[in-house]
């Protein structure tokens, strides 16, 4: 497996790969970059279909987490792992104690925090091993920055909303949620206390019952979800799930969720452009968890961490405000405006030197 000419590798700083035998670990960890900061980024573990799918995930996350870092205003650098393997029969302390060690011998370079297929539980007991983990604080969700990304989600979803229909309610408005596991229940919980009618589906039956008794959302089959006649789309599940297959079948006038990397190709988001459907950037939206995390290593209090994830919705209103005036998809704005700060982060220490 090359992985320089890999399709998704974007002069990515560090990829390590990581093979335990006593455990069954395998793992990848990939360090986009760290302009801004120690590469902060969750762990995901992923029943992946072959080594090229998990590196491929890996990359376009941790290039993802760069430009949620930088958007979000925050002093850290963009980085992931993912463990090959299922999350339900895979995972044991032993491995998870061997992908602490995987973690550790980065020396700091990478800080891994929970993800899909792992929990707060899972990185404690990474923890155990190393000292580069976050996320662990004991707030009213266990330290769980879950609760935070929903929220930022929904003040996305609020920005969109005002900025499309120019209204600041949900009442009445059609929401269809793809997953509903920790981030997709919190964020349906948000809406329906909003007055928003919300669709839901997932995988896991457990989910689905869960949304439908606590929150009563209206179960709908995983295969209908995506083409719901609803004003709002929301992917809360996994990457990829806008391609040149399902964007036909979007009956949404907006996109707003949680999951990373939602589109295929960047070419998707044009294709979006064309059909009038405005996309909301997963890595701008969605991050609110790392703005979690972020506080709680520096312990801040609870009142500026939500003052930071309040921002979320301000900066999504700019992208949107420019991508109408020029014409051109919201993603590549997003990407844009991330990248120019991460330029002049990198040229600060130059005019500092030179000014001296």
């Amino acid at each position: 497996m090359s992985v320089f000419s890999a399709p998704a590798f974007d002069q990515h700083e560090l990829v390590s790969f990581c093979s335990d035998r006593a455990t069954g670990l395998r793992a990848i960890i990939a360090v986009h970059d760290s302009t801004l900061g120690p590469a902060v980024g969750g762990c995901r573990m992923f029943p992946y279909a072959s080594d090229e799918a998990a590196l491929h995930d890996v990359l376009r996350l941790s290039r993802g987490m760069t430009y949620k870092s930088a958007l979000a205003g925050l002093p850290l650098g963009g980085g992931k792992s993912v463990i090959i393997g299922d999350s339900r029969q895979d995972k044991t302390p032993e491995l998870l104690r061997a992908m602490g060690d995987f973690v550790e011998s980065q020396g700091g370079r990478y800080v891994a925090a929970e993800d899909s297929g792992t929990g707060v539980a899972d990185i404690r007991t990474m923890s155990e091993r190393t000292r580069w983990v976050s996320g662990l604080d004991d707030n009213e969700y266990g330290g769980d920055p879950s609760p935070s990304t929903a929220w930022g989600v929904y003040l996305g979803m609020r920005a969109a909303v005002r900025h499309r229909l120019g209204v600041d309610t949900f009442d009445g408005l059609k929401v269809a949620i793809q997953g509903l596991g920790h981030v997709g229940f919190y964020l349906a919980k948000h809406l329906r206390e909003d007055g928003a009618i919300v669709y839901g589906a997932d995988v896991n039956a457990a989910n689905l019952e869960r949304a439908t008794k606590e929150l009563g959302v209206i179960a709908v089959d995983v295969a209908e979800v995506l083409g719901l006649e609803v004003d709002i789309l929301a992917p809360c599940a996994m990457g990829a799930v806008l391609n040149e297959q399902s964007i036909p079948r979007v009956r949404a006038g907006i996109i707003c969720g949680a999951a990373n990397n939602q589109l295929a190709t960047p070419a998707d988001c044009a294709h979006l452009k064309d059909l009038g459907i405005l996309y909301c950037p997963d890595f701008l939206v969605n991050a609110g968890g790392i703005i979690d995390v972020h506080h709680q290593r520096s312990g801040s209090a609870d009142s500026v961490k939500q003052a930071h994830i309040e921002r979320i919705g301000t900066t999504l209103a700019e992208v949107l405000r420019r991508a109408d005036e020029c014409h051109r998809p919201s993603e590549v704005i997003a990407e844009e405006l991330a990248r120019e700060y991460l330029r002049r982060e990198r040229l600060a220490p130059v005019a500092l030197a030179e000014a001296s």
